[in-house]
């Protein structure tokens, strides 16, 4: 089994900045794409970044140039570095890893979320 458990959420400004981590742990043997997803009061989840195990990187339009996804394999670790904040991207912000555990195939495995606010 791969749990994931997000941290670095939290109440920021407006045009402030947050940097988003997520662990993997458990039995893993490898982990391809790893992402972040958002999901705000009323509204679907949805995409914000996501990164190959080769780092390639797809962003929403909405956060392009604002925000950067990053991992470290080593670590079985992403980040997501989020500048420029505005209000409409508060939301509550999921991980998820498509992971292989040690007798598992891969699967989509997903983190309880981290609540980040942008107000002033």
């Amino acid at each position: 089994q791969v749990q994931l458990v997000e941290s670095g959420g939290g109440l920021v400004q407006p045009g402030g900045a947050l940097r988003l981590s997520c662990a993997a742990s458990g039995s893993i043997f490898s982990i391809n794409d790893m992402g972040w997803y958002r999901q705000a009061p009323g509204k679907e989840r949805e995409l914000v970044a996501a990164i190959t195990s080769g780092r390639s990187t797809t962003y929403a339009d909405s956060v392009k140039g604002r925000f950067t996804i990053s991992r470290d394999n080593a670590k079985n670790t992403v980040y997501l570095q989020m500048n420029s904040l505005k209000p409409e991207d508060t939301a509550v912000y999921y991980c998820k890893a498509d992971a292989q555990g040690r007798y598992t195939p891969y699967i989509d495995y997903w983190g309880k979320g981290t609540l980040v606010t942008v107000s002033s």
